[in-house]
């Protein structure tokens, strides 16, 4: 979405398969430098075009910006990653390209995005209800339209000392723990209370206005730090269910307690952990928007150069089972931030180790929205941290999404940074090239089923 035309870049809403939903924007603009660096001159190019009232990201305290003070700026300029946030009309937007010259690679909207996966929301419920419906529907396949039923056991299943998702990685098997490594798992938030994660190492910072903690009030980021971090010997006795229980842990909330925030919370949260010196950077999140986000792009790329890795969900908007929509509403599309090419997109499996009904894939004719590569995505084992006794002990739960295949891939990823002594583009080699390849089409699974060092 480069600004060919020099006009602000509007990018159209994805498209869903139940109903064309648009993606939210939020009325502001996100603005891409062309230099990550030079923060001076950032701010003389937004004055240019008449945005005065500019704060930055190194106005805080290691650079963990407190949202609700940016709130009456016109702009917030993140220093680590060269872009910034501002509030402006259209045309304001316009002025904004066409004053800065070459200084500024795009004006693009704001986009509000959503957890994808957990509860609480549209895609859990669609995600988990076509996961079942998936497995049923291939357990039925072989059977011909008379009456063999029998259930085929799973190629993987959860036991007494792991979780499926862990043995089908190979984390079961592998003697590294992550050690020395710092993942950031940008999300709901956490439940610091977790019996699970006494004494472990973790830093924390709310990006969300009107939290003043980074508490998870929903679950997902509870769920999804569990699985990229988890303790090697649960307190409870339950399976091990994360991939890098040595590794350090940064969590910052970007969603709000319903699941949902804008870029300028995520960018922040990102800003912040790279900053913080993190090498992975987990991201359950994302809007269903099939144009590569030229924001993400620059930010995955100077991120990568930084020796840090963004690994994002592909999407939930996929309807595999419904066999009467049309290709491009059935198998839906890799989203923002997942499909910018220096993001790393993740795609689901289930215990069969076949894509997950909702699995977005890969979009084709884009430049970007490409799958990477796949993880264990359905009936997840993990933390949780609601009062839930239908579902059990209340500390932990399964459950479905592309979100719960990210955050398996970033753990390991913590696993071969440790083994392998490598980060950013090098570990994304190294995991590419490391994964299990697999029949299954590579717009779905991209290079294959992760595996972890050995």
């Amino acid at each position: 979405m480069l600004p060919e035309n020099q006009q602000p870049t509007e990018a159209s809403g994805g498209l869903n398969a139940e109903v064309d939903r648009p993606a939210q924007k939020t009325g502001r603009w996100v603005v891409t430098f062309a230099d990550a660096g030079d923060q001076s001159a950032h701010v003389a190019t937004l004055r240019s075009a008449g945005v005065s009232n500019v704060v930055s990201s190194l106005d805080f305290q290691g650079q963990a910006v407190q949202v609700a003070q940016t709130e009456s700026s016109d702009a917030v300029i993140f220093s680590e990653l060269g872009v910034a946030v501002v509030s402006a009309d259209p045309a304001r937007a316009s002025e904004i390209l066409s004053a800065a010259g070459g200084a500024v690679v795009s004006v693009e909207p704001e986009y509000v995005h959503h957890a994808l996966g957990g509860p609480g929301g549209d895609e859990y419920l669609r995600g988990y209800r076509d996961g079942v419906n998936d497995v049923s529907a291939r357990l039925l396949a072989d059977a011909g339209a008379s009456s063999a039923r029998e259930a085929r056991a799973p190629k993987f299943a959860d036991d007494a000392q792991f979780s499926w998702g862990l043995q089908a990685s190979c984390v079961s098997t592998s003697p590294f723990l992550g050690a020395g490594i710092t993942i950031a798992v940008l999300d709901t938030g956490f439940t610091f209370g977790h019996p699970d994660f006494a004494g472990r190492d973790i830093t924390s910072q709310s990006f969300v206005q009107g939290a003043a903690t980074a508490e998870d009030g929903h679950g997902h980021g509870t769920h999804c730090v569990g699985t990229a971090c988890g303790p090697q010997n649960p307190a409870s006795g339950m399976p091990r269910y994360g991939c890098a229980s040595e590794a350090s842990i940064l969590v910052g909330k970007v969603l709000s307690d319903q699941g949902s925030g804008d870029d300028t919370s995520i960018l922040a949260g990102i800003n912040w952990a790279v900053a913080n010196r993190a090498e992975i950077i987990s991201m359950s999140i994302g809007a269903d928007v099939p144009e590569v986000s030229q924001v993400y792009e620059v930010v995955g790329r100077r991120a990568l150069n930084r020796g840090c890795l963004i690994v994002a969900a592909a999407g939930n908007n996929a309807r595999r089972d419904q066999l009467s929509l049309p290709p491009e509403q059935r198998f839906g599309f890799v989203g923002i931030s997942a499909n910018s090419p220096s993001v790393l997109a993740v795609a689901a499996l289930d215990e069969e180790l076949e894509i997950a009904a909702f699995s977005a894939r890969s979009l084709a004719g884009v430049h970007g929205g490409n799958i990477d590569i796949a993880g264990p995505g359905v009936r997840v084992l993990s933390s949780w941290n609601l009062p839930r006794p239908e579902h059990g002990d209340q500390h932990y739960r399964s459950i479905s999404g592309t979100s719960m295949a990210t955050p398996h891939v970033a753990g390991v990823a913590a696993l071969w940074s440790q083994a392998r002594h490598v980060t950013g583009r090098h570990l994304w080699t190294t995991l590419t090239q490391q994964a299990q390849r697999m029949r299954l089409p590579s717009a779905d699974v991209g290079c294959g089923l992760l595996q972890a060092p050995q």
